[in-house]
């Protein structure tokens, strides 16, 4: 029997896997030009658009109204384009304005609209090693062998591929229908096999962004108590296409190539105050909260499989699979420090948490109503609670620090820097789970998984104010090391010579970010 993990239940459920729902959770340092090159630690100081996002009280510390651009372009350190994706690229990253409105001497109720990306999807993986008796479709063999591809009724007849009874991905269809059994003469009947490979390249380009848009309401009382709300709308722009080869050591070659996109939307809302303690001080205190996103995405792909060299003939099969689902991220909680000293230096502090192992991968239950005034149909969901307690098992609570300061020389020039640490979301053992019964296991067409480190980026900026125009530049450095795995390990306890193990090799992501901003206060 394999020994990797206890075999789930039975399920019927339609959701997305555990490594593909991390990358649409999660964000990324971006907005205007001021508030990254401080590092995004603005939550308590206010007054940046920026803030809108992760405290809405700093919107209500603007008292004029103002409007903002920011645009610029990210470069993958030691990356190789690749596919039509290049290491370099262009971005167009914020925009949006604050309507400052006065109501008393101290008090101001401020509307504000914000477009910003909050997550860039552009990255570019390569990752190679050496296999030793492994092999991505000797996993394939394995869950044969086991019972996962099949009734059970025949252990040698071709796999039922029924996804509320099989364990088995699109990959496991294409192995086992075009690699894996064959009729055996000797013994009169159909038998599974695998071939081993000496070694595996990866090469997979990731394109596309998240874009929320963000409407608030906020404004405060008395210059020392601040509010804030804000509602989200997020639009999911994804896509990835990859080639994953393998050299058999029977000869010949594998090539699998996948090409995926994840699109839809999502709503959250945020509040957050920010409070003055005393009165003859400029040091305020942050407090913040935003909901779930609740997104409601479809996710379509298209796999390929080129088998070379092997067999007196070559193969090149493909399959594809659509499916709609839902994602709801978890709640973030976040607590925020801010000081000026007088009108030449700003210092601000904040800490983030949010508990991805809480991520809620949901099902589509075919059941739902019709909202006659919109047009448009709600289909109720049911979380997968196969694959989520795989994803509690995988992920983990992250804390976000971040401290950054602003020092003007002259009342005109501002000079920033800043620091941003994002803990390890992924538990150290975490892996991709193929055994799963789970349709977010079965619409997998990948089986490799990178289980990413810590994230440190390191910012400066300068801004230069004229009149009521402002510019501002920014530059940002990102670095986050992980480790890759063409596919999951696992130990035979009948036979070694079925064991099927990787060993995981180093990858990196280090980004760099210019970023440019213009704003006009009126």
């Amino acid at each position: 029997m394999i020994s990797v993990v206890a075999l789930a239940s039975v399920c019927t459920a339609m959701a997305q896997e555990t490594y593909e729902n991390a990358k649409i959770a999660t964000e990324d340092l971006n907005g205007t030009a001021r508030y990254v090159g401080m590092g995004g630690a603005m939550d308590a100081l206010g007054a940046d658009i920026s803030t809108i996002g992760t405290n809405p009280a700093g919107i209500g510390l603007f008292r004029r109204s103002v409007a903002s651009v920011s645009f610029g372009m990210i470069s993958q350190q030691d990356a190789v384009d690749f596919a039509g994706a290049n290491k370099t690229r262009m971005s167009f990253d914020q925009a949006g304005f604050v309507y400052s409105n006065r109501w008393g001497r101290d008090t101001y109720v401020n509307f504000a609209f914000n477009y910003h990306k909050s997550r860039n999807f552009g990255y570019i993986l390569s990752a190679q090693d050496r296999l030793f008796n492994a092999s991505q479709n000797k996993l394939t063999f394995a869950k044969a062998k086991n019972g996962l591809l099949y009734d059970g009724t025949n252990n040698y007849d071709m796999p039922n591929f029924d996804k509320s009874y099989a364990s088995c991905n699109q990959l496991d269809d294409l192995y086992a229908r075009n690699q894996l059994i064959d009729y055996d003469e000797d013994m009169q009947r159909y038998v599974w096999y695998f071939d081993d490979a000496s070694s595996y390249v990866l090469d997979r380009n990731h394109k596309g962004y998240i874009g929320e848009y963000d409407f608030n309401l906020s404004g405060n009382a008395g210059d020392r108590f601040y509010w804030g709300f804000t509602i989200g709308y997020h639009k999911v722009h994804y896509k990835h296409y990859g080639e994953y080869a393998e050299n058999l050591v029977d000869g010949g070659n594998i090539l699998v190539s996948d090409d995926r996109q994840i699109s839809g939307e999502g709503f959250d809302i945020k509040a957050g105050i920010i409070v003055r303690p005393i009165e003859e001080s400029a040091f305020r205190i942050g407090l913040s909260v935003a909901t779930p996103t609740m997104y409601d995405l479809t996710t379509s792909n298209t796999t390929t499989l080129n088998i070379n060299g092997l067999f007196d003939y070559n193969v090149n099969v493909s399959c594809g699979e659509n499916l709609d689902y839902k994602l709801y991220t978890p709640w973030k909680f976040g607590v925020s420090l801010g000081h000026t000293i007088g009108q030449s230096i700003a210092l601000g502090a904040g800490y983030e948490y949010a508990d991805y192992g809480s991520l809620d991968s949901r099902y589509n239950t075919g059941k739902g109503y019709y909202d006659w005034y919109y047009g448009t149909y709600h289909e109720n969901s049911e979380s997968d609670e196969v694959m989520n307690r795989h994803t509690e098992q995988t992920l983990k609570g992250v804390s976000t620090f971040k401290v950054g300061a602003e020092f003007k020389p002259v009342p005109e020039l501002a000079v920033r820097l800043g620091y941003n640490y994002v803990s390890p979301m992924y538990q150290k053992d975490g892996f991709k789970d193929g055994t799963l019964q789970s349709d977010g296991s079965y619409f997998s067409s990948a089986t490799d998984y990178t289980n990413w480190d810590a994230t440190n980026r390191i910012t400066c900026g300068l801004g230069y104010q004229i009149g009521n125009l402002n510019l501002s530049v920014a530059y940002q450095y990102s670095a986050t090391k992980g480790e890759f795995s063409p596919f999951m390990s696992y130990y035979d306890n009948d036979y070694a010579e079925w064991d099927n193990i990787c060993s995981p090799v180093k990858v990196e992501n280090k980004r760099h970010q210019l970023l440019f901003s213009i704003g006009y206060s009126f």
